[in-house]
């Protein structure tokens, strides 16, 4: 029961978090350890997990990701539409094949997470007050160069932590597209690179989990789905009237407890 309690929590803290600018990764590294699931097979169930928040959002955008394979005229569609995703999923593709081991050994710790907490708060707060004109105000308007430059943006995301949702929605505002679009295109984006790093971890991992693992598996990946789903329906509907700053003033204020604990 303690098995499957774990799998709720953590199930519940990736969907909520998968999405906002507050490091899913950094949040389940903090409750893994409070609850005493750490190592190997952990760090592989969260990556599992993850894919569960993804589908959130492939369920959501459905009409999108259609127009991707189907295209219904949109320019954000078809061929160009799954070139600019492939572009802003390359640099950290690529950084991430090369650095997954040291990352995996170096970074997945509270304390670490803790530093990622404050800097990506930081930029949060930085990038509010910077008064950049926003020339990209529809998913259509996107290119090649600003797609690309998100991707740049979202290789701060392999320090866990850090948060890829921040790390991709502050490089749009600095490229100049609108808060709301650099959200939705965040969650876009994170479909294709998360399925690789699900996929190459899984690859890499499977061994290690027994058949009885596999039914904890599908309950902490049912849970983690129905909360992203929530949770970015909320977000959303708070971009509309507010900015970033609460979730740095929150990321700021959980570090300091975060460093508390661990160190």
């Amino acid at each position: 029961m303690t098995t499957y309690l774990n799998a709720i929590i953590l199930g519940i803290v990736e969907g909520l978090t998968e999405f906002l600018p507050v490091s899913s990764t950094g949040h389940l590294i903090i409750a893994g350890h409070l609850l005493g699931f750490t190592g190997p097979k952990a760090e592989t169930f969260e990556i599992v997990i993850q894919l569960g928040a993804i589908l959130a959002v492939v369920a959501m955008y459905l009409p999108t990701f259609w127009g991707l394979v189907r295209p219904t005229g949109r320019a954000f569609g078809g061929v160009r539409g799954l070139w600019l995703l492939f572009l802003t999923s390359l640099p950290a593709s690529l950084l991430g094949l090369f650095a997954h081991s040291a990352i995996k050994e170096h970074l997945f710790s509270p304390v670490t997470v803790a530093f990622a907490l404050i800097i990506g708060a930081l930029g949060i707060l930085l990038v509010e007050r910077l008064k950049i004109r926003k020339n990209v105000g529809d998913l259509d308007e996107m290119t090649p160069a600003l797609a690309l430059g998100v991707g740049c943006f979202q290789c701060l995301a392999l320090w866990p932590g850090f948060s890829r949702s921040a790390a991709t929605i502050m490089g749009g505002m600095i490229l100049g597209v609108d808060r709301r679009v650099a959200a939705e295109y965040s969650f876009i984006v994170a479909v294709p690179l998360m399925f690789a790093a699900t996929g190459y971890d899984l690859l890499k991992s499977w061994r290690i989990f027994a058949p009885d693992d596999f039914l904890v598996l599908a309950v902490g990946f049912a849970v983690s789905f129905v909360s992203a789903w929530a949770a970015v329906k909320v977000f959303i509907a708070l971009l509309s009237r507010l900015t970033l700053r609460p979730f740095a003033w929150y990321r700021l204020a959980l570090a300091p407890v975060v460093l508390w604990i661990f160190w």
